[in-house]
């Protein structure tokens, strides 16, 4: 096994959390005793990130930096920051520090045991309102049962991926990426690190409520196709609803005549079915709309600028 291990961290508008970060993350590199690197990832920020990220490549060898040119999302970022390892295993740390860096030798560990993905799941959350948490909980649970991808609950980015694990993650090009779902496809010897969640060091959350929401309907559309079957099952219960109560209207015309009624009714049926078919509609559309920018091939992302460690030869894409 080829020990050399590259923490990747992809950031957007995080120029007050990375030199806090980066603290607490030079000693413990400093500590585990393999040859290390740190891979700074500016996912298009509009704030002073890139200035701080060159700022702690001059101040240390290992940092490499990447710049994408212009805000691609988490899940692309994280993704240009995997495809620059090219050897040895990766660490995955999000930027704002809430994943604690002191944890690596554990994840190594681990690594050096056998395992392929050693992912750390969260026994608390703190600095989290109680809504996200239990939303963040019930996605989880709800993505497990829906998906026969395992994706453990209570996880996130915070995991170790081997060498192995990265080349298989690399074959998977799709545009809607899910990660945690991809890092859960590609399967090998997984091990968990139960650990607490820190609040983040500075800064504010990116994710608001909505992004929260497309983010869940993205896992869920990403890994299973339960609501397509859904959607089909609610049609045909409206249908044989539909039906049975077509039936029993002709058949009380026919024996009991059919006075001029039943408005209410009829605006309640209407109302019903055509809302069923809009939400299956719906359904189909997030489908066919991922089909429709899968076809297109679009290349993942764009590189604006590539800086190596100060060991490498710098260059400019």
């Amino acid at each position: 096994m080829n020990e050399c291990l590259t923490v990747v961290v992809a950031a957007f508008n995080e120029a007050e959390a990375l030199p806090l970060l980066h603290a607490r993350l030079r000693p413990v590199l400093d500590g585990l005793g393999i040859p290390s690197r740190v891979l700074y990832v500016d996912d298009g920020s509009n704030d002073d990130t890139w200035v701080i990220m060159q700022r702690l490549a001059a101040q240390d060898e290992r940092v490499s930096l990447l710049r994408l040119s212009r805000n691609f999302g988490k899940e692309i970022a994280l993704t240009a920051g995997l495809d620059q390892v090219c050897e040895g295993a990766a660490m995955i740390l999000d930027a704002d520090a809430q994943d604690p860096p002191e944890l690596i030798p554990q994840f190594v560990e681990k690594w050096r045991a056998g395992f392929d993905n050693v992912y750390g799941r969260r026994e608390a959350r703190a600095g989290e309102t109680l809504a996200k948490r239990a939303s963040a909980s019930m996605f989880y649970r709800v993505i497990g049962r829906l998906s026969r991808t395992p994706i453990p609950e209570d996880t996130g980015d915070f995991r170790l991926l081997s060498a192995r694990a990265l080349a298989a993650l690399r074959q998977l090009r799709e545009r809607h990426r899910f990660m945690k779902g991809l890092f859960g496809w590609v399967g090998f010897n997984s091990a968990e690190i139960r650990y607490q969640r820190e609040a983040r060091v500075a800064g504010k959350s990116k994710f608001n409520f909505w992004r929260l929401w497309n983010f869940a309907l993205e896992g869920i559309t990403s890994f299973s196709t339960v609501p397509l079957r859904v959607a089909t099952y609610l049609g045909l219960m409206s249908a044989a609803l539909a039906i049975g109560y077509g039936l029993f209207v002709v058949g009380k015309a026919l024996l009991y005549g059919d006075p001029v009624a039943g408005w209410p009714t009829m605006m309640a049926v209407i109302l019903f079915l055509g809302g069923m078919q809009l939400i299956a509609l719906g359904t189909i559309g997030e489908y066919l709309g991922r089909m429709y920018l899968e076809v297109k091939q679009r290349p993942l992302y764009v590189v604006a600028d590539w800086q190596p460690g100060s060991s490498q030869s710098r260059q400019t894409l």
